[in-house]
């Protein structure tokens, strides 16, 4: 299978959509691990802090949709490459004029949620080089560039106490340009992009039951994923005390987790199909957040649970990934925005119900339980559609796929 895979697509397209997602994922989130800073300097709230973390993810989702469109209509190589230059002005702006207000970390967390839209990008400029019987597999590499939320918890709460967390934004700048160029050199447009999409198709997508499903199902795994990677940081100085350099190494290590198990869970449901192991997960997950709503006494405690909870929200990702493009296959580009949307808002709710829980009630256990019951409902859901999907699209006589 391996090797039939690296043999099936276009290796340094694939590597590129890769580094694009890593480093625009690194900056998407960079708010989270500068959090405790920030809002030490700014002198912000718990639910301000909640809110500051939560704009850009909440943006990214938005954008998404738009960056999917833009993927359609102008092809996914063009699409990123301006997407990463609105990123790279933005951060110059902000380290130049200087961020001096809760208002003015709102409006860069808006222009960071740029960045949150390589999503829609990344995916498609990947997977529309590899047949059905891979996509899972691809799309998890390319996927896996959400371990850039791994650099921004490791490195920028240590630069910034060395330099202040302004002069992190512009030294952001330097890895993004480098990406850049090697994004304009290596990566190609696949030969099957389909034709532009008209508005009205888009909404067509809308009117199918399936694209619902898909969009939910995402919301919880990728919501909780980018959801914990932008507020973990926080959690752990608020909770325990943690220095934001230590808090920043704790989340570095649930982050990681959760982004290299991506393209395992592609590849686990290449073979034992995406269903089966998005139900898995969803318990799995579902379990870790609510043991983590009793405040676990030990910070060291917290930091197994979490990991256990973004191994399995990550396996998720990769899984719900191997389906959408069976399913979706000639509306990838659109799905995918739609759905990226829909987890970013997943990750929205999240940071930001956290934040608001904690200022209401002294503690982050509500926060963590709505989400748990989430992970209930979409197992429910995958109950529910479960028969249907595996005669109808999903059915051996329609693809060599498993579902």
């Amino acid at each position: 299978m391996a090797s039939g895979f690296w043999q099936a697509g276009h290796r340094p397209t694939l590597f590129a959509a890769f580094l694009y997602f890593d480093l625009s994922f690194m900056v998407w989130v960079i708010l989270g691990p500068l959090g405790v800073q920030i809002a030490t300097d700014l002198g912000l709230t718990a639910a301000q802090k909640g809110l500051m973390v939560a704009t850009p993810v909440l943006s990214g989702a938005l954008l998404r949709l738009v960056m999917g469109m833009l993927v359609d209509h102008l092809k996914p190589k063009l699409a990123g490459a301006i997407g990463q230059v609105i990123v790279i002005v933005a951060l110059l702006l902000a380290w130049w004029l200087g961020v001096h207000s809760f208002q003015q970390v709102l409006v860069l967390g808006v222009f960071l949620g740029v960045a949150g839209a390589s999503f829609a990008v990344a995916l498609p400029l990947a997977s529309r080089w590899y047949p059905p019987e891979h996509q899972g597999a691809a799309l998890g590499i390319a996927g896996a560039g959400n371990s850039g939320t791994v650099l921004a918890a490791l490195f920028a709460p240590l630069l910034a106490s060395f330099y202040g967390w302004q002069n992190v934004l512009g030294l952001a700048v330097i890895p993004l340009v480098l990406v850049l160029g090697v994004y304009l050199l290596m990566a190609k447009n696949s030969p099957n992009c389909p034709p532009a999409k008209s508005l009205a198709d888009y909404l067509k997508v809308l009117q199918d039951k399936d694209a619902w499903w898909f969009m939910f199902f995402y919301s919880v795994t990728f919501g909780g994923f980018v959801g914990l990677a932008a507020s973990l940081t926080i959690y752990f100085n608020a909770q325990y005390g943690l220095s934001p350099v230590m808090a920043g190494y704790f989340t570095a290590a649930c982050v990681f987790a959760g982004s290299l198990v991506r393209p395992m869970g592609g590849m686990l449901a290449d073979r034992i199909g995406g269903i089966r192991t998005l139900s898995a997960m969803y318990v799995l997950a579902g379990i870790s957040l609510a043991i983590v709503s009793l405040g676990l006494p030990q910070a060291w405690m917290s930091l197994v649970v979490f990991i256990s909870a973004m191994l399995a929200l990550g396996t998720g990702n990769g899984a719900v990934f191997q389906l959408v493009p069976q399913r979706f296959h000639k509306e990838i580009g659109v799905m995918t925005g739609l759905v990226g949307m829909a987890g970013g808002i997943g990750g929205f709710y999240l940071a930001s119900s956290l934040g608001y829980a904690k200022q209401l009630t002294g503690n982050y256990q509500f926060g963590f339980l709505i989400f748990a019951g989430l992970t209930v409902l979409a197992s429910l859901g995958l109950l529910s559609v479960k028969k249907r999907w595996r005669t109808t699209w999903g059915s051996s006589a329609m693809t060599a796929a498993k579902v």
